[in-house]
């Protein structure tokens, strides 16, 4: 697909989040958060949801978690100019709580199709929720900087930035597995050393909404 295609659908995509009212969440929120970005990205981070700031701007991660996050970009030579960046769910769950089934169920066509058109060679989640999303029942104290198969692309789990800011053993170890994600860039598919042979997946195709 062409870049001007591609980014067609993504205004449109990005159009229906902002209207839409198909979970709960759709009723607390000042601001849908889409996600932006690098729409050609090799790379994308996928975070659990908005928080108060994200809420109140409309823009993923640019709090104080979105902060250390350009901290350790720039410590691999990347800016969010270089990156595609999301959330799970696109509204804030209220008072920061954990978003429920129903509403990552609400919100998946939505992220798998972005993933689908962006195309990129690394998912990077960061955090429990967002790692659950593609490896349900995994532990983030055991996946966390471990490469998996996502079909034809490298899952990346990292823990949240949010846990860094609030635990330095943890701000530690993130800014040890991003030099890491640096040299996995660098790899080609075939020589990386996955912990599986491929993730299956229920991805509906439902791209056609947004066409």
């Amino acid at each position: 697909m062409d870049f001007t295609a591609k980014k067609d659908i993504i205004i449109k995509m990005n159009s229906a989040i902002i209207g839409c009212k198909k979970c709960r969440l759709c009723k607390g929120r000042i601001n849908a958060v889409p996600g932006e970005g690098n729409i050609n990205a090799s790379i994308v981070f996928i975070g659990e949801a908005p928080g108060a700031q994200e809420d109140k701007l409309g823009r993923p991660f640019v709090g104080r978690s979105g902060n250390l996050l350009n901290e350790l970009l720039g410590g691999i030579g990347l800016s969010r100019r270089d990156i595609w960046i999301g959330n799970v769910v696109k509204c804030r769950p209220p008072e920061n709580r954990d978003p429920m089934v129903d509403e990552i169920r609400a919100c998946k066509p939505y992220l798998d199709k972005q993933i689908e058109l962006i195309d990129p060679k690394v998912v990077i989640t960061l955090g429990r929720f967002a790692m659950e999303y593609f490896l349900p029942g995994e532990k983030i104290a055991n996946a966390h900087g471990k490469p998996y198969l996502l079909k034809t692309r490298v899952l990346y789990p990292l823990y949240h930035p949010a846990a860094a800011l609030r635990n330095g053993t943890i701000k530690q170890i993130l800014v040890k597995e991003f030099k890491e994600l640096k040299n996995l860039m660098t790899k080609d598919i075939a020589s990386i050393d996955f912990m599986n042979k491929e993730i299956k997946t229920d991805q509906e195709d439902e791209i056609s909404l947004f066409i």
